[in-house]
């Protein structure tokens, strides 16, 4: 058997199987027509203007609030039931609570915007604050992508956030 023709070791490993740059982009393709097309649940979503609110120093809040126009955005909503507490003070208190899953990649590539707290959404007639985020649903189970934003949102009372 010749030295050429024996088994060389390639210069660098091949891409991974499954997990390159074509299927990231099938998944985002699939997942939007999905959420958009199929099941079509929708906010509307008012980012913060991070140019004019006023923050303060120390903590990091703002007592006023300053908002961009609002963005239609697909996602996933989970609506919580009502949940009713009593109050020695105020008598009964009811909140809602709502789980938004975002498509990460619709999101910040296609819409330029970046889930926080703070920000508030309409869904349906009512408004909500989001409380929390987080970064879940890794892609394949790479590290470095995930595909989702999952935002906690507090049904917000009435005068505490004004659209117009």
């Amino acid at each position: 058997m010749a030295d050429d023709e024996k088994w060389r070791q390639p210069a660098q490993p091949p891409p991974p199987l499954f997990l390159g740059e074509k299927e990231r982009n099938l998944v985002k393709q699939v997942n939007d027509e999905l959420i958009e097309r199929v099941i079509g649940q929708q906010v509307v979503y008012y980012p913060i203007d991070d140019s004019i609110t006023q923050y303060n120093n120390l903590y990091g809040e703002a007592i006023e609030k300053t908002f961009l126009p609002p963005v239609r955005v697909y996602a996933l909503v989970d609506y919580q039931s009502t949940e009713t507490k009593a109050d020695t003070v105020a008598g009964m208190d009811k909140s809602n609570t709502i789980t938004i899953h975002f498509h990460k990649r619709r999101l910040i590539e296609d819409q330029d915007l970046y889930v926080r707290e703070g920000d508030f959404v309409l869904y349906g007639d009512y408004y909500y604050e989001i409380v929390s985020t987080e970064w879940a649903r890794q892609l394949f189970g790479q590290i470095d992508h995930t595909f989702e934003i999952v935002a906690t949102a507090y049904y917000s009372r009435e005068g505490l956030f004004d659209a117009t």
